[in-house]
C-alpha cells in the first residue's frame, strides 16, 4: 500500500487523540511542579547532605531530638573555604580562669551541667554530639540558604564606642540611627574598651509565649567593628520554633563577620564554629527551667580570646564546647569593643509595627519583678588586656521598647553581686 500524502502518517484515531493531550497536559504539569518544587527540594536535599554528616553513633532523645556523633575531623566547620587547612585545636592554650562571687544575701540557683539526650547516651572519643535536621526543619525557612540565619543588623553606638572609652551612656537618639526593623533588645553594654573575654551566669526560663515565626534569647555578644558591618559571638539559651519546630529552651550561638548580611548563623547550621567537646549538643534542648517564685536555674556561659591562636573559646559550666577560628575575622582578631549581657526578640511585628508580637522575652515578666520572677544575668565579667577577670566599670543600660521589654541592674544589697534583669511580655496595654 502506497500513500499518497505524507500527512497520513500522523492521522488518529479519536482516542489516541485524546491519549496524546492528556500525555502534553501531564508533561507541562511536570514542568511547572519541576519549576516550582524541583530546585527547592534540591536546595534542602544539599542543605540536610552538608548539615547531617554520616554518624558514627545515634542517639534518640527523650524529647525527640536526635542526636548524631559525628568524627570531629568531619564536622561542618571544615567546609569552611577559610578552614580549608585549618589544624583543629583540641583544648585552649592559657587556662581563662572564672570569678564568682562569695558575698551572701544574692539569693541562690543551680547549675545545669548536662542536657537532656545525654540521659540517653553519650558519644564516643573523637566525636562530637549533633542535633540531626530534618527536612520539615528546612521547609519551615524562607528558603534552604537562610535556614538558620539571622537577619541584618546594626549597633550604631559601634562607630563611637572607642572614641568614649567605656564612659558612654547609649541613648534612644544615638541608637535609633539603625533601628532595627525585625529585632528588640534589651540589653546591659559595657562599652569601648579591648575586650578579650566575658562570661555571665544566665538565668534559665521558658519563655510563656514565642510565636511561631518568632524566637527569643537569653544570651551574651562580644562585638567589634562598624555599625554596618560588624562583627559578633554570641551565645546562651534560645526558643526558636521556627529552626527547631518546637517552643522548648535550647543551648545556642551565633557569630557573623558582616551583621549578619551574608555571614554567620546560629549553632552549627553553618561552616565556621569548630566543637570540640562531646558531652554538650548545640541546639539540644536544656533543662530544668526556672519557674516563678521557685527554684532557679542557670548556666554559666564563658567567651575568651585565645592570645597565642587568636580564636574565640565558648565555654559552658565549665566544659570547652569549642571555638571560633581567628581566620574568620578581620575585627575581632585581637579584641572586641563591645560587651553585652540581655536579651532579644525577633519578629516581622517590633518596633512600631502594630499590633506587636505577643512573643515574651526572658521569663516574660518586667525586670522591676526581680528575683524568681524575672529572667537575669549574674556574675557579670569581663576581661581586658590587664588580662584580669573583674567586674565592668562602666555599663549602660538599653531597652529598644521599654514598653515591651524592660531592664534593670540591680543590687539586694549595697555589698551583693548585682543581678541585670531583662525581658517583658510584648503585646500588653502599653505595648499594642
Amino acid at each position: 500500500m502506497k500513500f499518497q500524502d505524507s500527512k497520513a502518517y500522523i492521522l488518529r484515531t479519536p482516542r489516541q487523540t485524546a491519549t496524546m493531550r492528556f500525555f502534553l497536559i501531564f508533561v507541562i504539569l511536570c514542568g511547572f511542579y519541576n519549576e516550582a518544587y524541583g530546585k527547592g527540594s534540591l536546595d534542602i536535599d544539599l542543605k540536610l547532605k552538608a548539615l547531617n554528616k554520616p554518624a558514627l553513633k545515634t542517639i534518640k532523645s527523650e524529647d525527640g531530638d536526635i542526636i548524631d556523633c559525628i568524627d570531629i575531623y568531619k564536622q561542618h566547620a571544615f567546609d569552611h573555604p577559610a578552614l580549608k587547612n585549618h589544624k583543629i585545636q583540641m583544648k585552649p592554650s592559657v587556662k581563662f580562669g572564672t570569678k564568682k562571687t562569695t558575698i551572701p544575701n544574692n539569693g541562690s540557683s543551680e547549675h545545669i551541667k548536662s542536657q537532656i539526650w545525654s540521659k540517653s547516651g553519650k558519644c564516643p572519643m573523637g566525636t562530637i554530639p549533633v542535633r540531626r535536621v530534618s527536612r520539615e526543619d528546612i521547609s519551615r525557612a524562607s528558603s534552604p540558604s537562610h535556614f538558620g540565619r539571622k537577619t541584618p543588623h546594626k549597633y550604631s553606638f559601634l562607630d563611637n564606642a572607642l572614641q568614649h572609652k567605656g564612659n558612654f551612656n547609649i541613648t534612644p537618639a544615638k541608637i535609633n540611627e539603625a533601628q532595627p526593623r525585625l529585632r528588640s533588645e534589651a540589653f546591659i553594654v559595657a562599652l569601648g574598651f579591648n575586650f578579650v573575654g566575658a562570661q555571665s551566669d544566665i538565668n534559665i526560663w521558658n519563655p510563656p509565649r514565642v510565636e511561631a515565626t518568632d524566637y527569643s534569647t537569653a544570651q551574651i555578644w562580644l562585638v567589634g567593628g562598624l555599625s554596618e558591618n560588624f562583627e559578633s559571638v554570641e551565645g546562651g539559651w534560645m526558643v526558636n520554633p521556627a529552626v527547631f519546630g518546637d517552643s522548648r529552651t535550647r543551648l545556642f550561638i551565633s557569630w557573623t563577620t558582616d551583621g549578619y548580611t551574608k555571614t554567620g548563623c546560629i549553632n552549627l547550621l553553618c561552616a565556621g564554629f569548630v566543637q570540640t567537646s562531646k558531652k554538650f549538643a548545640l541546639g539540644a534542648t536544656v533543662e530544668p527551667v526556672s519557674s516563678s517564685s521557685s527554684t532557679q536555674y542557670h548556666i554559666t556561659v564563658s567567651i575568651f580570646l585565645d592570645p597565642n591562636s587568636g580564636n574565640w573559646w565558648l565555654t559552658c559550666e565549665n566544659n570547652v564546647l569549642g571555638y571560633w577560628p581567628g581566620t574568620l575575622f578581620n575585627y575581632l582578631k585581637h579584641s572586641a569593643t563591645a560587651v553585652q549581657w540581655g536579651g532579644e526578640v525577633h519578629s516581622p511585628n517590633v518596633v512600631l509595627k502594630k499590633p506587636h508580637t505577643t512573643t515574651a522575652m526572658g521569663s516574660g515578666q518586667w525586670a522591676s519583678y526581680i528575683w524568681a520572677e524575672a529572667c537575669f544575668h549574674t556574675n557579670l565579667r569581663i576581661k581586658d588586656y590587664s588580662m584580669q577577670l573583674k567586674y565592668p566599670q562602666f555599663l549602660s543600660e538599653y531597652a529598644d521598647e521599654y514598653n515591651c521589654y524592660s531592664t534593670l541592674l540591680h543590687r539586694k544589697t549595697y555589698m551583693s553581686e548585682p543581678h541585670f534583669y531583662f525581658g517583658g511580655p510584648g503585646r500588653n496595654s502599653r505595648c499594642p
